[in-house]
């Protein structure tokens, strides 16, 4: 795959229904564009906890508690890593009054992974760094039932197949181990149209809130296939 450069920053938020394919589209866009980096709310969450620093063992005593952890504390570490990587000014602070200045360099760019996840979540990313595009990626609930139901895993080690697009070299087993590989608990079609309908009703006010800001783009596709080449073509037409 060729490559192709940014000449300004891209602030992105891939947002999809579970089996859309954001995390394929991620990996993708982070190969065609060498100045874009993922930042994860979840990897910043567990990392701070596993290295105990200050705010990891606030996150802790919230998730020992069996409780959420608070969006003020997400965003504070979303803001310690733009600063570290010194996208953002060191002077920035999540109760800032303005929204902090960042920077413009291509290599600022990322794809901001697991927040926001609701409109609320958003108003606050809002008022500590703009993302300038939201992508919305659209693809049928019945091609997602269909992927799922043809998906198969290898428990330990987390590998991923799928019977109509990426099969195991012997059917129902491990290419590595050779072991026989199994159905996820949750991949069953009632619980995945359960969670279809929850995404919808949750997604569609966070994507509401970026259309007003003029951010959202929508493409939709029936495979991944079909949308990496629209996903390309619009970030080059906006940040290329």
């Amino acid at each position: 795959m060729a490559t192709k450069e940014f000449k300004k920053a891209a602030r992105i938020i891939l947002v999809g229904a579970p089996g859309v394919g954001k995390g394929t589209q991620a990996e993708r866009l982070m190969k065609r564009y060498p100045q874009l980096s993922t930042i994860s709310s979840g990897d910043l969450l567990r990392g701070s906890v596993i290295n105990k620093t200050p705010l990891g063992l606030e996150a802790e005593a919230f998730i020992r508690a069996g409780n959420l952890v608070p969006d003020e504390m997400i965003l504070k570490l979303i803001l310690n890593e733009l600063k570290s990587k010194r996208w953002i000014s060191s002077q920035s602070s999540v109760t800032g009054a303005s929204p902090a200045q960042p920077s413009q360099n291509p290599s600022a760019s990322f794809i901001l992974d697991g927040f926001p996840r609701t409109a609320t979540q958003a108003s606050r990313l809002d008022s500590l760094i703009p993302v300038n595009l939201v992508v919305s990626l659209i693809t049928p609930v019945n091609i997602i039932l269909s992927r799922i139901a043809s998906r198969w895993v290898h428990a330990p080690s987390g590998r991923v197949y799928n019977t109509d697009f990426n099969a195991p070299k012997v059917t129902g087993k491990d290419d590595v181990t050779g072991e026989v590989l199994t159905k996820r608990v949750d991949d069953d079609e009632e619980t995945w149209k359960l969670r279809l309908k929850k995404f919808d009703e949750t997604s569609q006010p966070l994507l509401e809130h970026y259309d007003r800001k003029g951010a959202l783009w929508t493409v939709k596709g029936n495979s991944s296939d079909e949308i990496t080449p629209k996903l390309f073509q619009e970030l080059e037409s906006r940040f290329a």
